[in-house]
């Protein structure tokens, strides 16, 4: 993903310029996600809820949001694909109206994810955790390898 292609990720001034700051270091960084709408962030969510049906809990802060969503997870245990978990999240997450936004940084554009990859990953690590104004980094996200930066 070259530069103009970060600004199809939607992100804040802050993430915006780390995200650049990192490309510009390691070019054959990818990014997987960045600014996200309630479906999309249901839909990620959902992703990772069809692998492990805990994943909520054990990945978001607790919030009014995170605890609605885990909630209808454990409440629907026949939906159990990522279409129908995905929808059950999004309705979850409007019904929240602004709590909602309280579950991700990616509903701000302040993060993005990081496709992680082995060939010099230390390195790359480092350098996000480098980056100016990262409040928390992320290497597993439940269990599972995820790489998210947030602003």
């Amino acid at each position: 993903m070259g530069t103009q292609n970060i600004a199809s990720l939607k992100l804040s001034s802050k993430a915006r310029k780390a995200a650049e700051a990192l490309l510009e270091k390691h070019p054959e960084v990818e990014f997987t996600s960045g600014l996200r709408d309630l479906k999309g962030q249901a839909d990620a969510m959902a992703s990772n809820v069809v692998k492990n049906r805990n994943w909520i809990k054990q990945t978001y802060a607790t919030s009014r949001a995170s605890k609605a969503c885990q909630k209808w997870v454990d409440d629907n245990p026949d939906a159990t694909t990522r279409k129908d978990i995905a929808e059950g999240l999004h309705e979850t997450l409007k019904a929240l109206g602004k709590a909602a936004g309280g579950i991700s940084s990616h509903l701000t554009g302040n993060a993005f994810d990081v496709q992680p990859v082995s060939k010099n990953a230390a390195e790359i690590k480092k350098t996000i955790r480098g980056l100016p104004g990262l409040r928390k980094f992320l290497e597993k996200e439940g269990g599972l390898i995820r790489w998210h930066a947030e602003f």
